[in-house]
């Protein structure tokens, strides 16, 4: 049985919409291409890591329908390595709509997303979702994958679309390693997904209160 990671890029506040571009979700954002700035060699360096061993990737319509006009263009150049990986593995498209399916290699998956996904990891080892923020919040919410790759970049933008928005459920995850930073400032944090619901408990001395931030 495969595994469905979750690669995604957030701001402190936990914005996940359009790093990448202006043009990618303009729609009410000012702030598209955010991350853009931020890139360093380390930062490039852990998401290529982070795509070893990909076979497949699962995308939202929107993001689908940017990487079909970009990728298939960009071997041979500055990023040779992701555009050959990208347009060599299957690429599977969540979409209600009927998506343009000219990118090689892609299938439309129905409304059945819980089959969809089972249906996948049979196939698959390592199926990668990229970008598709709202693909994305449905997987949280539904529990419907495995890993979660969360790079955290040092800015704040106080509008946008979350990553863990109205309807997040409680989850318990699991640090699969040290977070790993970049020279920019941006911290790489690595989950898996783990059994059961966050748990409580009672801050009951005093020193812990105080450590805690209580009053």
């Amino acid at each position: 049985m495969g595994l469905i990671h979750i690669e995604t890029f957030a701001t402190l506040d936990l914005v996940g919409q359009a790093p990448g571009g202006p043009d990618e979700d303009p729609v009410g954002f000012p702030f598209g291409g955010w991350q853009a700035p931020l890139m360093d060699d380390a930062a490039g360096a852990q998401v290529l890591a982070a795509y070893e061993g990909t076979d497949a990737l699962l995308l939202g319509r929107r993001t689908y329908d940017i990487f079909a006009g970009y990728w298939p263009h960009q071997e041979g150049g500055q990023d040779d390595e992701i555009a050959t990986l990208f347009n060599r593995v299957p690429k599977y498209v969540a979409s209600r709509g009927t998506p343009d399916l000219s990118w090689a290699g892609s299938t439309h998956i129905g409304p059945d997303l819980a089959d969809a996904v089972r249906e996948i990891r049979e196939r698959h080892e390592h199926v990668k979702v990229v970008g598709s923020l709202d693909l994305v919040q449905t997987l949280l919410r539904e529990k419907l994958f495995d890993r979660l790759d969360l790079w955290l970049h040092p800015i704040v933008l106080g509008v946008g679309k979350k990553v863990f928005a109205e309807g997040a459920v409680p989850t318990n995850l699991t640090l699969l390693a040290p977070p790993a930073t970049s020279p920019k400032g941006t911290v790489y944090l690595r989950y898996a997904l783990a059994d059961g619901t966050p748990r409580t408990g009672d801050m009951s001395s005093t020193s812990d209160r105080g450590a805690a931030g209580e009053g």
